[in-house]
């Protein structure tokens, strides 16, 4: 893990509460992410671990609250412009354009940051997609997909990177995959927060974790905590 700056979180999210319909999804959840820091978001299904990400792209509008990127207000912010100010989404479908090729899907995005790998250090990361660059993306295998999935926010340069699922239906060799990216991504100072029920993988990236319940966030745990609780968690989890 990459040393962390003692100055402002580069994310907050403070009292949000997001709805669909009457449902409640989210309920007043706060939280920060530093520096080159992993968060990991735990909980069940339908714990509103998605929304929470959908809700820091602009993709959902939350009912109160608000998200700070480096102490900017995003209220109002379309995706598109928060893409731009830093924000780097991985959603759980992959979002690869079935239309365009593997390196297309890598070249699409505009680069946003000092922080952006060029296409050498993707292929060195990435073999798999310098080799099979001409491919259309849907092509690949699903592993291949979120390689592709990250490497293409990667080369955009975000200052933090929403990752939803990353490592589900991967076998061991694209988790460990998975785990590799992260890290470089947090040694370059990336900041992730990351969706992710597999707690083996999580305790090898995350640095905290915040287990949600019915749209609230129950407890804020460190890796100490959720392996020596690890049984309960996947008794709770359901996993």
């Amino acid at each position: 893990m990459s040393e962390r700056d003692a100055g402002e979180p580069v994310l907050t999210i403070s009292h949000l509460t997001a709805t669909y319909g009457e449902a409640v999804a989210l309920r007043d959840v706060s939280l920060t992410l530093g520096r080159g820091e992993v968060v990991t978001l735990v909980g069940r299904n339908g714990a509103g671990k998605t929304t929470l990400l959908r809700c820091v792209m602009g993709l959902h509008r939350a009912q109160t609250g608000q998200v700070h990127l480096h102490g900017r207000d995003l209220s109002g912010v379309r995706p598109q412009r928060r893409a731009r100010l830093g924000l780097g989404w991985v959603p759980d479908d992959r979002g690869i354009l079935a239309s365009l090729s593997v390196e297309e899907n890598l070249r699409l995005p505009p680069v946003v940051g000092d922080r952006a790998w060029s296409m050498e250090q993707v292929h060195e990361a990435f073999p798999a997609l310098k080799e099979r660059r001409k491919f259309p993306g849907t092509r690949l295998s699903g592993g291949e997909q979120q390689m592709l999935a990250m490497a293409r926010v990667l080369r955009m340069g975000c200052d933090v990177l929403l990752l939803d699922e990353p490592t589900e239906g991967l076998s061991p060799v694209l988790v460990t995959a998975v785990r590799d990216i992260v890290r470089a991504a947090t040694d370059q100072g990336t900041s992730v927060l990351l969706v992710e029920q597999n707690l083996g993988f999580a305790t090898t990236v995350a640095d905290r974790h915040y287990l949600l319940a019915q749209g609230e966030v129950a407890q804020q745990l460190d890796n100490h905590e959720v392996k020596q609780r690890q049984g309960e968690l996947l008794e709770y989890l359901g996993v």
